[in-house]
């Protein structure tokens, strides 16, 4: 039975930030010693191992460009902010830029910041250590198929605004190694070649820790070529 006394909530509330600023006080002289990566208000670092704050750190980007802008300056990574702007209903530019450098990703493309910092955390905690987890090479191109377009999802003329409406998502056909070695998501999903198929369904498992939204060729036919990343509202691993 629900206790409704009087006065019973506020007691119960009052109790639990005592013991939260208790907790706090005793811990207080350990801080100091506690790695920037476990701590809830300290920048993201791409560099970082992630752990179990890196998404809620990653989360903030996305209403605080200067912070986002932050991150990948101290990575050491190329991004030239664009201005906001609408390019038609549901369409245009927020916190984005224009990124590439120091980046595998092919040219220099236009997207969020936040999306850009999702692909560094993927592609130096996942992508690369796949491909040489399977190949003993690193990745020296991604090659896509873009970040912007103004349309709905899947192109079609009535519906929600897909994320490269406002350049959050990128479209990945496949990848170039050091070695030459070429991966292609449409040849080598379901092709003969093992250490291919196994090294894209990795890369596809690994980006699912850093973007909201992947989709591949086993979600439906209008995938079957490349893979979906984007930093959209709703979780998606498929």
């Amino acid at each position: 039975m629900t206790d409704t006394r009087p006065g019973r909530r506020p007691r119960i509330l009052a109790a639990t930030l005592f013991a939260i600023v208790v907790a706090a006080a005793v811990t207080w002289p350990y801080w100091p010693t506690v790695p920037p990566r476990w701590l809830p208000w300290t920048p993201l670092d791409i560099a970082d191992a992630p752990n179990m704050l890196t998404g809620i750190k990653l989360a903030r980007l996305g209403s605080d460009g200067v912070a986002c802008r932050a991150v990948l300056h101290a990575a050491g990574l190329g991004f030239e902010p664009v201005p906001d702007r609408s390019t038609g209903p549901g369409c245009g530019f927020e916190n984005a830029g224009r990124a590439g450098r120091g980046l595998t990703i092919s040219g220099s493309v236009t997207a969020t910041c936040p999306l850009v910092v999702s692909w560094a955390l993927f592609e130096r905690h996942a992508l690369q250590p796949a491909a040489e987890r399977h190949f003993g090479s690193r990745v020296s191109t991604a090659r896509h198929y873009g970040t912007y377009a103004c349309r709905n999802v899947y192109g079609r003329s009535s519906g929600r605004r897909s994320q490269h409406a406002t350049a959050n998502a990128i479209d990945i056909a496949g990848f170039t190694l050091d070695d030459g070695t070429t991966v292609s998501l449409q040849r080598d999903w379901n092709g003969p070649d093992g250490d291919k198929a196994a090294f894209l369904a990795d890369v596809r498992d690994g980006a699912c820790r850093f973007f909201r939204g992947v989709l591949g060729p086993d979600y439906n036919a209008a995938h079957r070529d490349h893979f979906h990343f984007d930093r959209g509202r709703w979780n998606a691993c498929r």
